[in-house]
């Protein structure tokens, strides 16, 4: 039964198209919507045997897929607990996403296609996840870089629409040739592609030989020739990974794709860019986990890159007006969370961000859906304002979400032996301090990890709650047109809302002990690894990480620090760790409520002024797709114009079939020139004909 899981969303997909030309688009909804139903049900079910119930499974083997001398690949269907928090996520999101795209969607002629689309993109998300070897988890990869490409652009007849496809199908090819290189790398080091071969090999320190290469060695200190350079084996292959979830989850400098792929319907935003494909490169990182323990230059990258997004994305967003695109920076900004947490060794605390994302994300997206609906297809939040008494529901729902993200909580206060407070407080908090206990024990940029962390803590509060403010809130400032007839809301739409809401409630509170508290070690079991921090390694030596803790605690003893708290992880902090996201998110609240809540205008001048240096830095996103331009994009346009003009029109076809039909054209002119069609000409041409043979024949003789 458990292949069910993953096939009945491929089954809507195949069956959507046929069914919406037979009985209609309603059918083809309904059937899609159904399906997704039902393996939205089968996935709690496996996640409360699984991760709840601590039941372990075998992998589902459907078939070999590969196989080639030595080299095999089985379709398998994994499953353990991170698969099924994976499960849960993708399939309820889905689910609810093709209920809310009943309503969103009811105007559009071709439903079927677009709800095709979407069960078959939860299908490559779901091959993905329960991928068993590297080589079916990049076939789900490609897979939903696939059907990403078809939902982004489904308006096709939209240029910006195929615009943003292309760049999203572009961008991700530039991740996955890394990918790509380090599943390459995995199989010349290992001999293997399964994660089972390839994660016990480094658990246990085995010794493994390359192909083509005399001598091995133990694999955590194993070296190999890279570029002309010996490197370490799992630092490379960690970095190459990672350039793939760099690609698919949108970090700084791969990030481009994601605001524009706001060019999709909003539910596809919601179900792509907020709780499912983005999230692809966290579970990679967290899957990999044994690898990124012994590759502290890899992590040190995740961690780095992780924190520079997460600080890049929130101060773009500040100064968005789209509301799709302000969520859209928001989503890169928690991506961001999510890896630094990974990077410090905290994969727990970054599945737990994932797993409340996915509600509270969920929720703002389509309830941005809902206001964009009711506005007649107006995005622009300038031109809102004053929503909240013509969509009451949407208003309160889009709350929830708010106080979500911004991590609206009371630190230190325990509820059922769990942090009091929404989802992304808990979760979110918990990421902090994790970076915080990775500086102290001397981990790289941990320090700079909660720094970065805590500034983009803020700027969150801050463009989530002007969000709201200029949506919802003051006087309405759009057309006295669409005020007075706002377009209706179908319940389809309204009722994913709910369902949302609750978990971006409660879903911290309800799942912090299983995720990150007392009983993560049996909930996870072995599909997340840690090396052990406090022990010594294998070899009877203490790791940097250790004797670095060891004397952070020492010095402690010795100065008689005290005043320290225990955090949501277990582990004793200053109480001012605990309080300093608080701080923040009632910082950026203040901030906001401040500018556009007071005074006359809330579209009046802040600090940041049209012109300014700063302003102009922000509002274009830091001239990275400026700089794009000016590195890639008109060198390659000059180049495929030199090579197009010159090299094929001149060089090619100049002296190769233009340059002989030249010729030949050239020739027939001139030889229809000779049939003027004149008597004299021809009789002319005749007499100088005889003179000629004359001649010859009579020197000849001579």
């Amino acid at each position: 039964m458990e292949p069910f899981v993953v096939l009945l969303p491929l089954f809507g997909a195949l069956l959507a198209m046929p069914v919406g030309r037979t009985f209609g688009p309603r059918a083809a909804e309904l059937l899609t919507t159904f399906l997704m139903g039902l393996a939205a049900i089968y996935a709690w079910v496996l996640f409360a045997d699984i991760g709840l119930g601590h039941n372990s499974r075998e992998a589902a083997v459907l078939f070999t897929w590969i196989a080639s001398g030595n080299f095999i690949a089985e379709w398998s269907v994994r499953l353990d607990t991170m698969t099924a928090v994976m499960l849960v996520v993708v399939n309820t999101v889905s689910f609810l996403v093709h209920f809310y795209s009943i309503g969103y969607m009811h105007e559009d002629k071709s439903r079927p296609r677009f709800f095709a689309y979407l069960s078959l993109f939860t299908f490559a998300m779901l091959t993905l996840v329960t991928a068993d070897n590297f080589i079916q988890l990049f076939f789900g990869w490609e897979g939903v870089g696939l059907a990403s490409y078809l939902l982004i652009g489904f308006y096709h007849h939209k240029s910006s629409a195929n615009d943003a496809a292309i760049k999203a199908f572009v961008v991700n090819r530039v991740g996955d040739f890394g990918f790509a290189l380090g599943i390459m790398a995995i199989y010349f080091v290992f001999g293997t592609v399964e994660f089972d071969g390839v994660f016990e090999a480094i658990r246990t320190n085995a010794v493994v030989t390359p192909f083509a290469v005399a001598d091995g060695g133990p694999i955590r200190s194993l070296t190999m020739i890279f570029l002309d350079r010996e490197v370490h084996a799992l630092t490379l292959i960690g970095v190459l990974l990672f350039i793939g979830a760099m690609g698919k989850s949108a970090q700084f400098i791969l990030h481009t794709w994601l605001p524009d792929a706001m060019e999709g319907p909003t539910p596809v935003s919601a179900l792509i860019h907020a709780a499912t494909m983005v999230t692809a490169g966290v579970f990679l990182i967290c899957r990999c986990s044994v690898i990124y323990e012994y590759a502290p230059h890899a992590a040190a990258m995740v961690t780095f890159v992780g924190a520079t997004t997460a600080f890049f994305a929130a101060t773009v967003g500040l100064l968005q007006d789209d509301i799709k695109k302000v969520i859209a920076y928001s989503t890169c900004s928690q991506l961001g969370y999510m890896f630094f947490a990974a990077g410090v060794g905290a994969y727990d605390a970054a599945m737990f961000h994932l797993f409340t994302h996915a509600f509270f994300k969920a929720l703002l997206f389509l309830g941005a859906g809902s206001v964009i609906h009711c506005m007649h297809h107006e995005q622009d939040m300038k031109k809102m304002g004053g929503l909240r008494g013509i969509q009451p529901f949407t208003y309160v729902m889009m709350f929830i979400g708010t106080i979500s993200i911004t991590g609206v909580g009371i630190p230190m206060f325990y509820l059922f032996d769990a942090p009091f407070g929404a989802a992304g407080f808990v979760s979110k908090d918990m990421i902090i301090e994790a970076a915080y206990g990775a500086g102290e024990a001397g981990r790289s940029f941990g320090y700079y990890a909660f720094f970065m962390g805590l500034v983009a803590a803020v700027m969150t509060s801050f463009y989530s709650w002007r969000l709201m403010f200029l949506t919802f809130h003051r006087k309405p400032r759009a057309a006295h047109e669409v005020m007075k007839h706002p377009h209706p809301v179908p319940d389809w739409m309204l009722w994913p809302l709910a369902g949302l809401a609750i978990g971006a409630l409660v879903a911290g509170m309800m799942f912090h002990g299983q995720f990150v508290g007392g009983k993560s070690e049996a909930f996870w079991g072995e599909s997340i690894y840690k090396a052990e921090a406090h022990h010594a390694g294998r070899d009877g030596h203490a790791t940097d990480e250790t004797q670095a803790e060891d004397r952070a605690v020492e010095a402690a003893e010795a100065t008689g620090e005290h005043g320290t708290v225990e955090g949501h992880g277990g582990h004793d902090f200053p109480a001012w760790v605990l309080w300093a996201p608080f701080v923040a998110m009632i910082a950026g609240l203040g901030g906001a409520w401040s500018h556009y809540m007071t005074g006359a205008d809330p579209l009046r001048f802040g600090l940041l002024r049209p012109g300014g240096l700063v302003h102009d830095f922000l509002k274009n996103k830091w001239y990275v797709d400026e700089l794009y331009r000016f590195l890639f994009l008109r060198p390659a346009r000059r180049l495929g114009r030199l090579l197009w003009k010159t090299g094929d029109g001149r060089i090619i076809d100049g002296f190769g079939p233009d340059g002989i039909s030249g010729i030949a054209g050239l020739g027939s002119r001139l030889i229809v020139k000779l049939q003027s069609g004149y008597i004299y000409h021809y009789a002319f041409a005749m007499l100088v004909g005889i003179a000629v043979i004359l001649f010859f024949v009579l020197t000849g003789g001579a």
